[in-house]
């Protein structure tokens, strides 16, 4: 495994991005983005696409990316991460450009990658019964375990009568990221029935009115997360890739996603822990009991210690999970650590603030809610180290 060194290319990324971060995206704005209709500041938006590239950072240069690697995503989510920014990166350039560029055809991918990339069209990734981790192969095996409706009722089914050209989705996908926002759903669908069922992605364009489509936005633990519950009613959705698509490939290109998104959601999560820790450290340094600073106790002193070393960890973890691609199951090792660092430091951020620290007035609640929404959404850790340890065949056979 390589060292994670960061570049000065990457330093720049992170520089920038910070800034612009730190004028836009201070508590008020974010207070304030979270009840607009799209969930997210699209003035903020705009920047990152325009100014920044971020979302088209790992797409091709001949899609009107900029070709780089999971590393520089990681750093543009430890970013958004540390200011817990709103906005469309983690539906729209984690999971959803990637699955378009690796299972595409080249008319869908010359399509849409590039509006992708200049941040003109915004994604999310719509899966049956709250089963993300699952499906992208992060706490189980997504072509031996049922995630998707099993072809039979609930989840959502594809149909096209003989002979006929458009496909018809039915059905539900609940938690959807950005769902009620995107212009564009990445709808993951049972086809063939029960006899001959097949997972298929397909797209369907999220324009207002659409025929069928209902799109609700939903109360959510983070606010910072939009979420929604999406339903299908006879809506005609456009295979992504080649006609006789097969499962396996698709599955495996899910599977593929999943790698990198485990490493942006760590990195994210690592950004979030790093930045409730800075914060504590300041309370605690001004905050006074018994006529002396509380930080200067030895007792919070260890223990803020100890939080400095997992933060830290796990950030190392995650960005040699980055630079790494032979190691599959480093992805979500790094985002089971980091989870846990961000669990514990938020509780810690809460701490010292007494009874106010939970109220929507101060700062704490959010890095709170992200930890416990976030191992909700892409976990449970005990369930991502599993898997791991199964890939790996650390308990027998790899998998």
């Amino acid at each position: 495994m390589r060292t994670a060194a960061v570049t000065e290319g990457q330093q720049e990324i992170r520089r920038t991005l910070r800034e612009l971060l730190a004028k836009r995206a201070g508590p008020a704005e974010i207070r304030a983005a979270v009840i607009t209709p799209e969930g997210y500041d699209t003035g903020l938006w705009a920047a990152m696409a325009g100014t920044l590239g971020l979302p088209g950072i790992a797409l091709p240069e001949e899609y009107g990316g900029a070709g780089r690697g999971p590393a520089e995503l990681a750093l543009a989510c430890e970013e958004t991460g540390r200011a817990l920014a709103p906005s469309p990166l983690l539906a729209t350039a984690v999971l959803v450009a990637p699955l378009i560029a690796a299972l595409g055809t080249e008319r869908q991918r010359a399509e849409l990658l590039p509006r992708i990339a200049d941040g003109s069209l915004t994604c999310a990734l719509a899966l049956p019964g709250g089963s993300l981790p699952l499906a992208l192969g992060l706490t189980g095996d997504n072509a031996a375990e049922p995630w998707s409706g099993g072809g039979r009722s609930g989840g959502v089914q594809a149909t096209r009568p003989a002979g006929a050209e458009r496909w018809s989705l039915y059905g539900e996908a609940v938690h959807v990221l950005d769902g009620h926002s995107a212009g564009l759903l990445l709808v993951a669908a049972h086809a063939g029935g029960f006899p001959r069922s097949r997972t298929l992605l397909f797209l369907v364009r999220g324009t207002e009115g659409a025929a069928g489509l209902v799109r609700q936005r939903q109360p959510a633990l983070d606010v910072t997360r939009s979420q929604a519950t999406v339903q299908f009613r006879d809506v005609e959705g456009e295979l992504l890739g080649e006609e006789g698509a097969e499962a396996p490939v698709v599955l495996a290109a899910l599977a593929a996603a999943g790698r990198t998104a485990a490493v942006a959601l760590a990195a994210e999560a690592v950004g979030a822990a790093r930045a409730a820790l800075d914060r504590t450290v300041e309370h605690v340094g001004t905050r006074e009991r018994f006529g002396r600073p509380a930080g200067s106790f030895q007792a919070v002193e260890h223990h803020l210690a100890d939080l400095v070393v997992r933060v830290e960890a796990a950030r190392s973890l995650t960005f040699c999970a980055a630079l790494d691609d032979a190691e599959p199951e480093a992805g979500a090792l790094a985002l089971a650590q980091a989870l846990e660092a961000l669990r514990a430091v938020a509780a810690e951020t809460a701490r010292p603030h007494g009874g106010v620290g939970g109220t929507w007035e101060q700062d704490a609640p959010l890095y709170f809610r992200r930890a416990a929404a976030d191992e909700l959404l892409f976990g449970p850790v005990h369930r991502l180290r599993a898997r791991a340890a199964e890939r790996s065949g650390l308990f027998g056979e790899v998998a």
